[in-house]
């Protein structure tokens, strides 16, 4: 991510501030006191023209919500390195740090690469898109009309999954080492030049997303083929061996689980008309 800021959106090495679980300096390990610090220094001094990118890549989890503004009765949360000790950051003190701030002419992007991140960053507006990129926008604005959009700014997340599915790493995509699966699809939609407005960006992550997941499923499923053929007595007729395949099929193919990544924003838009800008 760091080398898509700098070298396609030329954003200065300075302007970047990373935290990752492989550092010696305790201040750059990314702890929840780290975490949130950094949170707000993304946004402090924010103006207009200024264009914020948080990129998270770990793990997410979800906890009840006693407040009664979450849609799914559920709160999203980042998980820190020291979260056994320290908790975890719920998406309600994420959008008060960087969304609610976010000045008029000024813009958010999120990334969010870990699992129940559909609506980590608690913006109002979900755009619920299925497998043939048609979409509808969601209303997920909390009942007790709490302010969850910002100060006249742009916000927008790109999230992993859906807030009830997992994010996976895996290999099906870079074939050369396990990577976190929406974060290189996104990379690579930019990369590829299918990120000209939001919809064909979020629609180009989802297939790359949906096709490694049949890739892998379709890799165990030979695999299951092969000990099923192996298991058949060979003096079995051709319909009963038929019939154990198909058996192996009906178990193993099942894409309702396969994650989905998700856009929210603080305003609905026409996302096939709207240019992605970083």
């Amino acid at each position: 991510m760091k080398y898509l800021l700098i070298n396609r959106f030329q954003f200065p090495h300075e302007s970047i501030l990373m935290l990752t679980d492989d550092q010696t300096d305790p201040v750059k390990l990314p702890t929840k006191k780290n975490m949130r610090a950094a949170l707000r220094w993304l946004v402090q001094g924010c103006r207009p023209g200024d264009s914020l990118v948080f990129h998270f890549a770990g793990h997410g989890s979800q906890k009840t919500d006693h407040s009664g503004d979450e849609v799914d009765g559920y709160n999203e949360t980042l998980w820190p390195l020291d979260y056994k000790a320290q908790g975890v950051i719920v998406d309600d003190e994420i959008n008060s740090t960087i969304v609610n701030p976010l000045p008029r002419g000024a813009k958010l992007h999120a990334v969010i690469d870990a699992c129940h991140s559909g609506t980590a960053l608690d913006l109002p507006f979900l755009c619920r898109m299925n497998r043939w990129g048609k979409y509808a926008w969601e209303d997920h604005r909390p009942v007790s009309d709490a302010w969850t959009g910002t100060s006249g700014g742009e916000a927008f997340s790109f999230s992993g999954c859906d807030d009830h599915q997992k994010s996976k790493d895996t290999m099906a995509l870079s074939k050369v080492e396990t990577t976190g699966a929406m974060t290189y699809s996104f990379i690579q939609a930019i990369e590829h030049g299918q990120a000209s407005t939001y919809g064909s960006l979020l629609s180009a992550m989802r297939s790359t997303i949906l096709k490694a997941e049949v890739k892998t499923k379709a890799t165990d499923l030979i695999s299951s083929f092969r000990s099923t053929i192996s298991s058949v007595n060979t003096k079995a007729k051709a319909p009963d061996i038929i019939s154990s395949l198909l058996d192996v099929i009906a178990s193993e193919i099942d894409f309702s689980s396969a994650q989905e990544p998700q856009l929210t924003t603080n305003q609905p838009f026409d996302v096939y008309k709207k240019p992605f800008i970083l």
